[in-house]
């Protein structure tokens, strides 16, 4: 944690270093903000002509000069009118200023060199020494205060470290992950479109990219179904009432793509499906003989979110969970949770995802943020930590983090790249089932209060699979690949055989093309290397002559263009499948 914060106080103090830097080549540049980030740093200009990436090597190099003078961070206070008048032309920084008047904070300001900066604290004791590893990376545009009815700013990143190890290493991940963005791999692999007919955050999916999502979904189902789960189905939309009685309509309302009936009725296109699987539990009395009901359901939500925060598949506007639903009592919720955190476990260590555990609190200062009240939350966050406990698992509290009405287990996963990445969660929700009056009857007859656990595997597929394409570059495992085989006949005296290989490969439900373009084998072999098919099969004049009327000879070639030499084609099958089910 303490390294954190230094480092965290290196990066701010790069952001006074950054807008030092710009304020020498633009003085009538207005600046705003520069806070540190999980990565880097950032801050928010107002300039008068636009400046490009082409700018930042001189802006970093006047930074290196700049940097060599910075021996401490003087803190100045003052008072509000002091203040006021010290940057009278900045109607950003009057802003900032009057808001930390209003609230009774003091008012400082931090000089280095002949460098000063409205700023609250926490900067690095020796900048002339510390801050020398870091590096502009590239300038963005950005809404004041993230409003877009506020003036456009120019937005520059850069990133700061403490040795130039630290700092190379993830240089290396920046452009490792250029090469990787499922942007590109989604288009040049045929996963993914958008269109602007459709509109921004709407992915559609191709064959292929469908058989992927598929291929996941059924694996997710596959683990669910063997702890009992069952299919439910539930339309997209519903009425305000709804969400309105378990909460979301207060809390989502803003994000909500809302729909007026031709009878006056206001419609909501879901955000989520909790509330809808509610429904279905309350709609028969239900003894504690019938506890617990798992319901699952793959479906799509659908949120508004802002054009500007919209990213690939990372961030959209319709986004399908692999959602689940436990209605149990208080005494299965430890049972209930194992059998979901298996499934996470077995799920994500099928992709080569170690796993960290977070725990999601709720912030006891605000509990105006959460529904129930502090004894239920105690309770509740218990139950999730004594499990964390159990599975031997060492976890983070993340305080403030929590669901609106409940604490969550989120798991972590570390890519190839070392990034790290929030994917399945599991959350137990005291407060739902208060809303909706969700109970069954007790061995004495009574009427008990039940819980509900909310599940998620994937999350959100389409996020999901975002992080999959850049964790394999695209290459993904044969299990999962959308074609696993492409047969390349030399020419077309070689077709029938080929076309027997075929047949012989998807009876196995091994998926297979047959690739008869007029082309040459050398410009076959790159097409199915660029589209990352695992194996490419060959049938020329060898295999043809090595064939009979019960079986085929064929040449094998993976993907890394290692050659696996002659075999019938029922040993490569064999092979192929041994391979597929060990990723199974």
């Amino acid at each position: 944690m303490e390294k954190l914060e230094n480092l965290q106080k290196l990066r701010h103090s790069a952001a006074h270093l950054l807008a030092a830097a710009v304020m020498e080549f633009y003085p009538d540049a207005k600046r705003t903000i520069g806070p540190a980030t999980e990565s880097g740093f950032y801050y928010d200009f107002d300039f008068k002509e636009p400046i490009t990436e082409k700018d930042l090597s001189k802006i970093e190099q006047k930074m290196r000069e700049l940097g060599k003078k910075w021996n401490s961070f003087e803190k100045i206070e003052v008072n509000k009118d002091q203040a006021l008048e010290k940057i009278s032309k900045n109607e950003y920084k009057r802003e900032l200023i009057n808001e930390i008047a209003l609230k009774g904070e003091s008012i400082s300001f931090y000089k280095s060199g002949g460098f000063e900066d409205l700023c609250r604290g926490g900067h690095i004791d020796n900048p002339k020494e510390q801050l020398k590893h870091f590096k502009l990376l590239s300038i963005a545009g950005a809404y004041w205060r993230g409003d877009e009815k506020n003036k456009m700013l120019t937005r520059i990143y850069g990133t700061a470290f403490e040795t130039k190890e630290d700092l190379e290493k993830y240089l290396w991940q920046i452009e490792e992950a250029k090469k990787r963005d499922h942007k590109k791999l989604g288009k040049e692999l045929g996963l993914f479109v958008f269109s602007d007919l459709v509109g921004p955050g709407l992915p559609l999916w191709t064959p292929k990219g469908t058989l992927l999502r598929n291929l996941l979904d059924d694996y997710v189902w596959k683990l669910r179904k063997e702890r009992g789960y069952m299919k439910v189905t539930i339309p997209h939309i519903t009425k305000k009432e709804l969400y309105e009685m378990s909460g979301h309509w207060d809390k989502f309302k803003n994000e909500l793509f809302r729909i007026k009936s031709r009878d006056g009725h206001e419609f909501a296109m879901k955000p989520m499906n909790c509330p809808h699987h509610t429904q279905i539990f309350n709609s028969v009395p239900r003894s504690y003989k019938d506890m617990p009901q798992r319901y699952t359901e793959t479906t799509m939500c659908y949120r508004d979110e802002q054009t500007g925060e919209l990213s690939g598949l990372s961030r959209v506007r319709s986004f399908t969970q692999d959602d689940a639903h436990v209605f149990c009592r208080k005494t299965q919720v430890q049972e209930e949770f194992s059998k979901i955190w298996d499934i996470i476990h077995i799920f994500y260590k099928s992709f080569g995802f170690g796993l960290k555990v977070r725990l999601s609190l709720h912030d006891p200062n605000n509990m105006a943020a959460y529904l129930g009240t502090p004894e239920m939350w105690h309770d509740a966050e218990k139950a999730v930590k004594d499990l964390a406990k159990e599975k031997n698992a060492e976890f983070v509290e993340a305080v403030g983090e929590a669901a609106f009405y409940g604490p969550k287990i989120d798991f972590m996963a570390m890519d190839s790249l070392g990034r790290e990445w929030q994917v399945a969660t599991i959350q137990l929700d005291i407060n739902m089932p208060e809303k909706f009056n969700l109970y069954c009857t007790n061995e004495r007859g009574e009427q008990e209060r039940i819980v509900m656990i909310h599940a998620a595997i994937m999350g959100s597929i389409e996020r999901f699979l975002s992080i999959l394409i850049e964790h394999y570059a695209g290459i993904f495992p044969t299990w999962l690949a959308p074609t696993q085989v492409v047969i390349m006949p030399v020419a077309d005296r070689h077709n029938e055989v080929a076309s027997k290989a075929a047949k012989l490969l998807e009876d196995q439900s091994i998926r297979t093309q047959v690739n008869l373009d007029n082309k040459t084998l050398g410009a076959k072999i790159r097409e199915s290397t660029l589209q990352k098919v695992p194996y490419m099969v060959i049938i020329g004049d060898k295999e043809l002559e090595k064939s009979t009327d019960t079986t085929v000879n064929v040449s094998v070639r993976t993907r890394e263009g290692k050659d696996l030499g002659s075999l019938e084609i029922n040993q490569f099958i064999n092979q192929l499948k041994a391979q597929i089910e060990h990723y199974e």
